[in-house]
Order: structure tokens, then C-alpha cells, then sequence
């Protein structure tokens, strides 16, 4: 346990902590921005597998991670229209609707993934800064700096990304019109309507921004690890749904749940790694994550208030 806290393993698992936190972090602030006007979707873990098949095979079949990642924020758009007219226009139930699009993202994901991959095939994992062509010259020495280089300049794009994301849908919600909309439409629609706010159309805008951020959740997932396989979320999408609760709908703490899972997931595989987790107790240990969510919920579910019209759908008539 002693050799856990040298400083060299703390910062490695620091740094760790933040590739880990990506996915649920994007994954979050999309579900942040849905349900800030009014729709909660239970299907982001199944829009998060597509995308990270769509993803992982773009890679397969072409060797850009651009190209990768611009087909699972594709097949996220895609499946936020599915979504959106499903729940918005046709007024179905929003969890059962979202289960549906769950089910369907893992089962289709791995059908594809069979159908068109077979065995599973290890692709090239999205390079740092460092690695890049273009702007690598200036961020090599920055990711030599002992300790810090590691922890701050040694990730990917998508991290510097998502982090940066964190920032702009707070300042889209609180200083826009569109981010007033939106949540005008999640806490009264009715009053929103009467002023002139298209209800359909902000939720509609909202559900697609949601599912594109899960998109690229996913498509950052499968592109991180290298490698798709068959349900390889986990579980993850429905984790985050639960930080949006966790984090009281405001993204700075949903970026804070993100961290302390990446943070609890990176300190079980560093323990895992020096055999501090014994074999035996490893599977326990990988349902911490659910064991913080549920605890999490149970903590929080008295003391935080969503938006007023959260899963309830809006008729003119």
C-alpha cells in the first residue's frame, strides 16, 4: 500500500483519472442540457455504444481519429432526432422510450461489431497533444515537465475538449437566449409558451445537443481504449445520468462526479496493477462506481430540485 503514495504513482493516477473521466463527462453535460429542458433519456448508454462501434470501425476502415470521431458525433445527432421525435412530437413515455433506445444501441452495436469486425481487432489509441503533426513541436516539451508535464499536458484532444465544454454550456444555459429557452421550457412550458418560446423546437435543439456530446462520449471511449467489444460502456451512460442528479444540474459539478470516478476507477486499476486488491476482491471493487451512484442518489435525492417539467411531455391542447 506504501508504494501507492509516492508521488510518481499519485500523479500517474491523477493524470489517469482525468482520460477516465472524459467519457463521463461528455456523457453528462449532454444528458445536462436534455434535461435542463424538461426530457431525460435513459437511452445515452445505448447512444454511446453505437457511436463507439461507428467510431472504432471508421478507424478500422480509414486510420483517422478525426474521421472517428466525426461519425460517433454523427450517430449521436442521428439518434437525438430518433429521440427527439419519439418523445417530443409523439409524446411517448421518456423512460420507456429510453430504455428502448438503450436495447437497441447494444444489441445493434454488437451485431454490427460481429457482422462487420468478427474477432475483436486493437486499433491505434487517439495520440496525445505531444503526438500530433502539427501541434506536437510545442506541446512535447510541456509533456516533459517532470510531474506536471503528465498530469496537465499528456492527454488527448478530446480531453482539452471536454473540460473546455464544461465552461461553454455554462455560459450557453445562463447567458443565451437559447440556454434561458431551454430551461424555460424544463421548468414551465406552459409560461414559456405563452411568451412566444417554441417548446418542441428548444427541447428538440436540446435532445440533439445531448445526444451529439454522448456520441462523442462514446466515440472518445472506444477511441481511448482502442479496441470495441461487446456492451463496452458498462453501464457508463446510466452513471451518466445519475451525475446530472449528482452534480444538481449545473455542469462545474457535474465535472466534479465525472472526476471522482475517473479518480475511484484509476486508483482500483493502480491497486489492481500492484496486487493491493487481491484477485479475489476485484469484482467487488469494480462495482464501486454503482455502490457511489446509488449512495450518491440516495444522499441527494431529498436535497437537490430538477427542473419542475423533467419527463413530462408538453401539449398545446
Amino acid at each position: 500500500m506504501s508504494e501507492f503514495f509516492t508521488l510518481s504513482v499519485l500523479v500517474a493516477t491523477f493524470a489517469s483519472a482525468v482520460r477516465l473521466a472524459v467519457p463521463y463527462l461528455l456523457a453528462a453535460l449532454g444528458e445536462t442540457i436534455g434535461q435542463r429542458s424538461g426530457v431525460l433519456n435513459l437511452g445515452v448508454d445505448g447512444v454511446m455504444l453505437l457511436s463507439a462501434f461507428g467510431a472504432y470501425y471508421a478507424v478500422i476502415e480509414t486510420g483517422s481519429h478525426l474521421l472517428g470521431i466525426g461519425v460517433g458525433l454523427l450517430i449521436g445527432v442521428f439518434m437525438g432526432v430518433v429521440y427527439a421525435v419519439v418523445t417530443v412530437n409523439l409524446h411517448a413515455k421518456q423512460g420507456i422510450s429510453g430504455i428502448g433506445i438503450f436495447l437497441f444501441g447494444l444489441g445493434f452495436s454488437d451485431l454490427l461489431s460481429q457482422k462487420l469486425v468478427g474477432a475483436i481487432q486493437p486499433i491505434r489509441k487517439l495520440p496525445s497533444l505531444a503526438d500530433l503533426p502539427l501541434v506536437g513541436g510545442f506541446f512535447e516539451p510541456l509533456e516533459d515537465i517532470k510531474y506536471l508535464g503528465e498530469l496537465l499536458f499528456s492527454h488527448n484532444l478530446m480531453t482539452y475538449i471536454a473540460f473546455a465544454l464544461v465552461r461553454a454550456v455554462t455560459w450557453m444555459l445562463n447567458s443565451t437566449t437559447f440556454g434561458l429557452n431551454i430551461k424555460a421550457v424544463g421548468e414551465n412550458p406552459q409560461a414559456a409558451d405563452s411568451l412566444g418560446v417554441s417548446v418542441e423546437r428548444t427541447r428538440f435543439a436540446a435532445i440533439m445537443i445531448g445526444n451529439a456530446l454522448a456520441g462523442l462520449a462514446g466515440a472518445t471511449l472506444s477511441l481511448q481504449l482502442g479496441v470495441f467489444q461487446q456492451n463496452l460502456t458498462n453501464g457508463l451512460g446510466f452513471i451518466a445520468v445519475a451525475l446530472v442528479y449528482f452534480g444538481a444540474w449545473r455542469a462545474k459539478w457535474v465535472m466534479a462526479g465525472a472526476m471522482l470516478y475517473g479518480l475511484v476507477t484509476a486508483t482500483r486499476l493502480q491497486w489492481q496493477a500492484r496486487d493491493i486488491i487481491p484477485n479475489s476482491a476485484s469484482d467487488l471493487a469494480a462495482m464501486t462506481p454503482a455502490l457511489i451512484t446509488i449512495l450518491a442518489l440516495v444522499l441527494l435525492a431529498k436535497r437537490v430540485r430538477g427542473p419542475a417539467a423533467l419527463t413530462k411531455p408538453f401539449s398545446r391542447h
